[in-house]
């Protein structure tokens, strides 16, 4: 990578960690007086544990907002590419510019999410989240996790087996359709997400995993 390169795409990187660090799923269920979702079930901040909370508004909310922090960022960073594009010395850096930086930024949005600074790097299993950067970056990738996610969700009532599942079959589509720049980042965040729900695959295992709807 040209340095050029490096730098636009470090700086997406920090921009979509700090946009995806913003914990809605937090703001809205304390706003809405529901305590601490961090208190509860899973105590993680995304939607599927809002929902825990038995206020289906508010995780419609935060599912909406979390992946909506993820598209924005990628969308963004899209436009910063576009310009930086015009402005490279070759045409192969331009293109170079208008594949990585987008991905850059929704790695980032990831991360804020799954670790954002202002609760102690303790933050959701992102999956909203990165749903959100595969409908910026590249929807048919987003349409294929919601069909994967909505089929072994409907078939178990489990969020996680859902979620995990729908993480694999993206990144085996990704090893078919992307390409060397957009296939180890897709990489890296499937191996985020699975790290993440390291206790639900335990729970799965042992029988004692909540099923989507379940109060905590």
């Amino acid at each position: 990578m040209s340095s050029s390169l490096l730098l636009p795409a470090l700086a997406a990187l920090a921009f979509g960690y700090l946009l995806g660090s913003i914990p809605f799923g937090l703001i809205l269920t304390r706003a809405a007086g529901l305590g601490d979702v961090r208190e509860i079930g899973s105590k993680s901040i995304g939607a599927t544990n809002v929902l825990r909370t038995g206020n289906k508004k508010i995780a419609a909310l935060t599912l909406l907002l979390d992946g909506l922090k993820g598209t924005a960022a990628v969308l963004l960073a899209a436009v910063l590419a576009a310009k930086l594009s015009g402005g490279q010395g070759s045409a192969s850096e331009g293109l170079l510019a208008v594949l990585l930086v987008p991905w850059m930024a929704g790695l980032g949005a990831v991360l804020g999410h799954l670790f954002p600074v202002w609760l102690g790097f303790k933050g959701g299993k992102g999956i909203a989240t990165y749903i959100g950067v595969l409908l910026g970056a590249y929807w048919p990738a987003a349409l294929v996790f919601c069909l994967t996610w909505l089929v072994i969700a409907v078939a178990t009532r489990f969020s996680s087996l859902a979620s995990l599942i729908g993480t694999f079959v993206v990144f085996i589509y990704f090893t078919i359709v992307g390409g060397q720049l957009v296939v180890p980042i897709i990489a890296i965040i499937s191996a985020l997400i699975y790290w993440k729900h390291r206790e639900n695959i335990r729970r799965l295992l042992a029988g004692e995993e909540s099923r989507i709807g379940a109060k905590a």
